[in-house]
């Protein structure tokens, strides 16, 4: 067996249904008294909600997250953080408020408690991203790891069954990387295979049936195992696309994660044959080529725009997010060469199968 390092991260996870009952005891594990509560402005009654379970320990609320956390929102909320004397935070929500969360921490220190709604798996990182001036600039930094996440299946009951499919396979392209990260170790190849296994299995249930609990409660299982895995190992082609398509164009986040991953894990399968074959193995098939064809099926399958252009990315755009996707490339099993990434970018802009 090849020499690797494993260091699992250091939160504290709490999965139940009605754990967010539980945030008080929570609060007071940590050793904090004030939280300002986070969320997007459509969850505020969400944050409502626990801003009543918190009682005179809710600081505030602060319903201002949005997607690709602009640098400006970032300091109003670390600004009403400290006006308000909040020693913690509650974020609330997707990505987008668990990123909000991580802007304040990464300024103030201030501990995150995460409570997801979604399945994108964030709330298992210590990756941050900020956007200004249309370019998003990523990082890892362990002070906006959430020190505690509660996994409640009952906060995803009401959760769209296109959100959920496009949060879900979101989750599962962490995995999917995981797999061929250049840092990649057989604890979590493991965990990733398997959060590939129980999300493939668990999205195409829950749009047919959005109020199963049952998957409802195996999606959030494979969406913190992906977390997990993002937060452990490295990104590749993919997450570099993502970050570029999202920070420089808007594209929704979820929506663009599901729409590349068909494609860039096509375009890795014979620089990673074995990875691509794990992927392809939990999603029902057998060989590596399998994998980008399974994963375009299962977006077909939820309901989800195969196409870039679809979503909002104008077709004059992809030589820019070309040039983006090859400046300071992220490690990656096949070598990053504008040509093909410039013809992946079509096929995905016209929503064609992987080739």
């Amino acid at each position: 067996m090849e020499r690797f390092v494993y260091q699992g991260t250091p939160s504290r996870v709490v999965f139940e249904w009605g754990a967010l009952e539980r945030l008080p005891d929570e609060l007071n594990a940590l050793g904090v008294r004030r939280a300002l509560i986070l969320s997007t402005p459509e969850q505020q009654p969400l944050a409502e909600r626990v801003s009543r379970v918190l009682g005179e320990r809710a600081a505030g609320v602060c319903a201002q997250a949005v997607m690709h956390v602009p640098v400006e929102v970032a300091r109003a909320a670390c600004e009403m953080a400290a006006e308000l004397g909040a020693d913690c935070c509650v974020a609330i929500g997707g990505g987008s408020t668990i990123g909000l969360g991580k802007a304040i921490a990464l300024e103030s220190s201030l501990p995150i408690l995460a409570v997801p709604t979604t399945y994108a798996g964030s709330e298992m990182t210590p990756i941050f991203g900020l956007t200004e001036d249309r370019l998003k600039r990523t990082g890892r930094d362990a002070r906006v790891l959430p020190r505690t996440v509660l996994y409640d299946p009952s906060l995803t009951l009401s959760l769209p069954p296109g959100i959920s499919a496009a949060s879900g396979v979101n989750a599962m392209a962490h995995a999917v990387e995981a797999l061929y990260a250049d840092d990649a170790n057989p604890v979590i190849s493991l965990m990733a295979e398997e959060s590939i296994r129980a999300l493939g299995e668990a999205l195409p249930a829950i749009v047919r049936a959005p109020d199963d609990r049952e998957m409802r409660s195996r999606a959030l299982y494979g969406a913190w195992l992906a977390g997990t895995c993002l937060g452990a190992v490295g990104m590749a082609l993919h997450h570099k696309l993502c970050h570029t398509l999202g920070g420089t164009f808007n594209l929704p986040h979820a929506q663009t994660h599901a729409a590349m991953l068909p494609h860039t894990a096509h375009y890795n399968h014979a620089a990673a044959p074995d990875a691509l074959r794990r992927v392809a193995r939990a999603l029902g098939g057998s060989d590596a080529a399998d994998a980008g064809p399974l994963l375009f099926e299962l977006n077909r399958q939820l309901g989800l725009q195969a196409a870039l252009g679809d979503l909002g990315m104008p077709e004059a755009g992809l030589d820019e997010a070309a040039d983006l996707a090859c400046r300071n490339p992220y490690a990656n099993p096949r070598p990053i060469e504008r040509a093909p990434i410039r013809a992946l970018l079509q096929h995905a802009w016209e929503g064609r199968a992987p080739r």
